[in-house]
């Protein structure tokens, strides 16, 4: 214990509510069989990781426990892998970003002048583009401005 060097261990004890003996009879006790299962897990979990070049996440983390014929709960599962500090690949991209200007050059002349309003129709015609993933990407309205 830490802070055995700073203060006694009964007083240590007072404060949190519990009795000498029993600190001493847990600091002698050897770990529990969940505490030793856990252990075991968790080594189980770091090889599996490993062997996944560290792109498993918790769910194929508990498939392959699963497949290997080991039944574990998905949150005892994630709340190891957060212990150790190990986490999944994911396969979600960052987004695109499509405000990104050459400084050096003029920005593109604003031919409509922001009067988006026509006197005739097929006077003037305006467009939006929407990005998102790559599948999700289209060209999201072509239309005669009102």
């Amino acid at each position: 214990m830490a802070n055995q060097a700073h203060y006694p261990v009964r007083t240590l004890c007072r404060v949190l509510g519990v009795s000498a003996s029993g600190f001493y009879a847990w600091r002698c006790r050897p770990p529990s069989a969940r505490a030793m299962n856990n252990a075991v897990l968790t080594e189980r979990i770091r090889q599996i990781h490993a062997e996944s070049d560290e792109t498993y996440g918790m769910p194929r983390v508990r498939a392959e426990l699963r497949d290997q014929g080991m039944a574990v709960s998905r949150k005892r599962v994630a709340r190891l892998m957060r212990k150790e500090g190990l986490q999944g690949v994911s396969r979600r991209r960052a987004y695109i970003v499509t405000t990104r200007r050459d400084e050096r050059q003029r920005p593109a002349p604003d031919l409509v002048q922001r009067r988006f309003q026509s006197d005739s129709p097929d006077a003037l015609w305006v467009a939006d583009m929407t990005y998102g993933t790559p599948s999700q990407r289209s060209l999201h309205a072509w239309g005669e401005a009102a």
